[in-house]
């Protein structure tokens, strides 16, 4: 596999010596190629010092302790027209490792794999069918997408991609609504021994170019058939661009799944998460957030304690811009549990204290031009 992964890199990277010009059909519509990279490298110290190599169970970001490392890095070629578009990408590093673990070899190096068509004249309908990510989150496992250098909790445990169908509906420049058809929560191979499709919807309000809201939910089972739990979940969340140098993004997750198979009793989980990110200078910026996660019986989070997994966190971090397509980040960032869940050498601790720092390099070029 680590041979596939590296020729497949490689035609990637490669594509870029034959500058593909733009194609024009009978019909006039242009079809467009880009190739786009990323390199996202990383530093971790742990104060907890786990002993383990996955830092913490419960992430799958920056999850090292005190070793340089790469959290991900992929190479991407896509094709966009006025009636399709596809997108290929393959990808590795320690988030791979982490957040595909129960994929097959053959699968876990692909982070994108996709084919979408336009079902409306106006291309107002969108069909799109593949492994693509999440519809759920407004935090995704590409580095420079995200204003904090580490993930909120409540997005390392909530899908940051999924395989399946989504069709899209943009009703007006305000309103966007997409129904999808789920191999299951953050599957691409769907689990053994499971016959239900899961079910997703999204809802995308565009109040004006500075505030959008999002409600995106999940419907199906992470569950053999045997043992089959109902799984109910809603993501909400909105990003305001206060002003030309603050953004506020406000985000809950809640969730419910059944206790057994069958069962009317259902248990919840929930997060409430707010970040605020500030641009101090050209090449300087900075976010905070603040956020909890409150998983009592361990449908996402399992601990075997009392109170199971009742989190509180902060983190701040600066980051610097040297150029566009350099972004090197530092992040100081505290947990607090009610009990005790986080590694340490010799004992399980109720916080957990880490300094990281990150550099991503990063680039897209439209091979057409």
């Amino acid at each position: 596999m680590k041979n596939v992964l590296a020729i497949g890199l490689l035609l990637l990277f490669n594509a870029n010596c034959f500058k593909l010009r733009a194609q024009r059909d009978s019909t006039h519509h242009t079809q467009e190629f880009f190739v786009s990279g990323l390199v996202d490298l990383f530093y971790v110290y742990d104060f907890s010092q786990p002993q383990n190599t996955k830092r913490q169970p419960f992430l799958s970001n920056y999850d090292r302790h005190n070793e340089i490392n790469l959290n991900l890095g992929f190479m991407k070629l896509a094709t966009e027209h006025n009636r399709y578009r596809a997108n290929i990408a393959l990808q590795t590093g320690t988030y791979v490792n982490d957040n595909y673990a129960a994929e097959p070899e053959v699968l876990k190096n692909i982070l994108e794999a996709n084919v979408g068509i336009s079902l409306h004249r106006e291309n107002k309908v969108w069909l799109d069918v593949g492994i693509m990510p999440s519809h759920i989150g407004f935090e995704t496992a590409v580095a420079i997408e995200n204003p904090n250098m580490t993930r909120s909790i409540l997005a390392e445990n909530s899908p940051y991609f999924m395989t399946g169908a989504k069709l899209t509906f943009c009703m007006n420049k305000h309103w966007e609504i997409a129904g999808l058809i789920l191999n299951g929560w953050q599957r691409i191979q769907r689990l053994p021994g499971n016959s239900l499709p899961s079910l997703g919807t999204q809802i995308v309000f565009k109040h004006s170019p500075s505030t959008i809201f999002n409600w995106s939910t999940f419907i199906g089972t992470n569950d053999p058939d045997s043992t089959r739990r109902m799984r109910y979940f809603n993501n909400f969340y909105s990003k305001h661009q206060v002003s030309n140098k603050f953004g506020l993004v406000l985000g809950f997750d809640i969730g419910t799944q059944q206790r057994t198979k069958n069962s009317s009793v259902f248990d919840v989980w929930f997060s409430p998460v707010i970040i605020g990110q500030f641009t101090v200078a050209k090449n300087w910026k900075t976010a905070f957030r603040a956020e909890y996660y409150q998983d009592k019986t361990g449908i996402i989070i399992p601990t075997g304690t009392p109170n199971g997994f009742e989190t509180f966190g902060f983190s701040v971090n600066l980051d610097y811009s040297p150029v566009e397509i350099i972004l090197c980040r530092l992040e100081v960032r505290w947990l607090n549990s009610k009990d005790n869940i986080f590694e340490s050498p010799d004992r399980l601790v109720n916080n957990n204290f880490i300094i990281g720092t990150s550099m991503t390099f990063n680039f897209s070029e439209n091979l057409s031009r």
